[in-house]
């Protein structure tokens, strides 16, 4: 099978079941945006490759479950609403997501403030993807209820507090500092880099 087709050289694509619509879709915009935060959440699994720690196994199962999940999510943008979704997200997605958070949550010291995306590079590509994770939220929210599952953005709503958690998790087990923001920038006192 051939990676190109050319078909898209005039600025449309393919919805699922085939239906054509301009690339700058709002439903393309959707689906692209869940399968860039999925690409980010691959990056930054791909800095844990040589990081040891006691649950990385574990953690590494749990994200590449969502990942998995946010595939078929992406799948269910793409599918056009008058057809059928092959896949369909469900209720027990989002539990599974609030479950994780509150476990990993135990473990985390509690925030005294808001932090900025920093620490270890996996957790600041986490960071990134739960910003991705936002967009292809409001994307979706874009669409209209009418035309989104309405779990889908409770999903993708989840999924980046989620990203948030793990972005924690990660820099907690790995030893990555998190930078607390300083409301007062003139007293400001930041690691050096």
């Amino acid at each position: 099978m051939r990676i190109y087709t050319r078909s898209g050289d005039k600025g449309k694509t393919s919805l699922i079941y085939g239906k054509r619509v301009a690339k700058n879709d709002l439903r393309v915009e959707a689906y692209g945006t869940c399968d860039e935060a999925n690409s980010m959440i691959g990056l930054g699994l791909s800095f844990l490759d040589q990081e040891k720690w006691e649950e990385k196994e574990v953690f590494l199962e749990k994200m590449h479950r969502v990942q998995t999940i946010l595939f078929h999510v992406g799948a269910e943008l793409a599918t056009p609403g008058d057809k059928e979704v092959t896949w369909k997200l469900k209720q027990e997605h989002i539990q599974e997501l609030e479950d994780q958070i509150d476990a990993w949550d135990e473990q985390l010291q509690p925030l005294k403030n808001f932090i900025l995306p920093s620490g270890h590079s996996a957790s600041s590509a986490l960071h990134t993807a739960r910003t991705v994770a936002r967009r292809a939220e409001r994307t979706a929210v874009g669409l209209g209820e009418d035309v989104v599952n309405p779990l889908v953005v409770s999903y993708l709503n989840r999924l980046s507090d989620f990203l948030f958690v793990a972005a924690r998790y990660v820099n907690q087990s790995l030893g990555g500092e998190e930078i607390p923001l300083k409301a007062d920038m003139s007293t400001a006192n930041y690691p050096k880099r």
